[in-house]
């Protein structure tokens, strides 16, 4: 393979062979990991992407396959994800230059560091003569296990609701100030963080978390003046996502309105579903039946690569159960009869893009 790392960092290796069309496919995962983290997440779909470029090789397969290892997926250094397949997308922001690490190092001057010119970033996008991209990862999830399954193809990234809400009270003694005239703020969080739960549980495919609370003052004896909570809402379809974050707020308003609260309400990401790529989605699911596994389709609900490069190239994802639906951990793990199985698929999955394209 035909090796090069780009402005953005992330490591491509082309494979072409003599009698390949012009058009490649391309392959791969992140890289970069998260603090405390597993073996697998990233890294194990760049070392299936090596492999199907192995497998394609044996069979001599007339498929160009660019491989390619996305740096700073995570977004731990810089606060941002999908650095590496924003450039590749053509998607980077040149404000981005300016993001800052813990240590005040821009990410500009990160770049610079590692030899590579920033001024160049528009160089790593892809041209025109790509079939589409494919993205092997495990699930992070419990639902493969669940079912007995080693391998699925994603149909859709979930689109996602960030938002912060902040409910203002009245700080005030807590043994001299009766239950009657208290304004608790963190007692109206509470009731409202109930609910989030209670409608993500009526509704088909809806996930809502309040995974985080700041409260003020945080003291034992004190009734609590402010609280501020985390809400994320996830769902493949945006609609529904949003009439679920309309609906949590109209609960918020109405906890804060009976408990005489202010109510203020920032919002930090509104990020649209991505439906991955319906051929591509078939091979994989073909694919799965011609290696005589189960066919299954699910709906991924965290981020990753694929969504970004989705919006410049078809993209589709293959993801590989996690045993204990365990990751962003150390016992991250995978089965070996599932990569197994990915490799199985990928053989499949290549004899019917050189169909297609043939």
């Amino acid at each position: 393979m035909t090796v090069k790392t780009d402005a953005a960092g992330n490591l491509r290796g082309l494979w072409k062979p003599p009698d390949a069309e012009t058009k490649r496919l391309i392959l791969g995962s992140h890289i970069d990991s998260v603090p405390n983290a597993g073996a697998y997440d990233g890294v194990l779909g760049v070392a299936l992407a090596l492999e199907w470029v192995d497998l394609a090789r044996e069979v001599k397969l007339p498929l160009a396959i660019e491989v390619i290892a996305f740096s700073e997926e995570e977004g731990v250094r810089f606060g941002v994800p999908f650095i590496g397949s924003r450039a590749v997308a053509g998607r980077m922001d040149p404000a981005l230059l300016l993001l800052k690490d813990a240590g005040g190092v821009t990410l500009g001057d990160a770049i610079r560091d590692f030899r590579l010119d920033p001024s160049r970033l528009d160089d790593a996008a892809l041209d025109a003569d790509v079939l589409g991209f494919v993205e092997m990862h495990i699930e992070q999830g419990p639902v493969l296990e669940s079912e007995g399954l080693s391998v699925a193809a994603v149909e859709a990234i979930v689109g996602q609701s960030r938002l912060t809400l902040e409910f203002t009270g009245r700080a005030n003694h807590a043994g001299t100030t009766p239950m009657r005239l208290r304004h608790d703020a963190l007692a109206g969080a509470a009731e409202w963080i109930s609910s989030v739960e209670s409608m993500a549980r009526k509704a088909d495919g809806l996930i809502a978390t309040a995974g985080r609370i700041d409260v003020q003052p945080n003291a034992a004896n004190v009734i609590a003046g402010v609280a501020r909570v985390s809400l994320d809402v996830r769902h493949a379809d945006d609609l529904t996502r949003k009439t679920a974050v309309e609906s949590l707020l109209a609960e918020a308003r109405a906890i804060a309105g009976k408990r005489g609260l202010a109510l203020e309400r920032t919002q930090q990401m509104d990020q649209p579903a991505v439906p991955m790529d319906e051929r591509l989605t078939a091979f994989l699911v073909e694919a799965m039946a011609a290696s005589g596994l189960k066919e299954k389709r699910m709906i991924s609900g965290a981020g990753h690569d694929a969504m970004v490069v989705a919006s410049r190239v078809p993209a589709a994802m293959l993801f590989l159960r996690s045993p204990g639906g365990i990751s962003h951990h150390p016992d991250e793990t995978v089965r070996e009869e599932d990569v197994e199985a990915a490799l199985h698929v990928g053989g499949k999955f290549l004899e019917r893009v050189v169909t297609a394209v043939g």
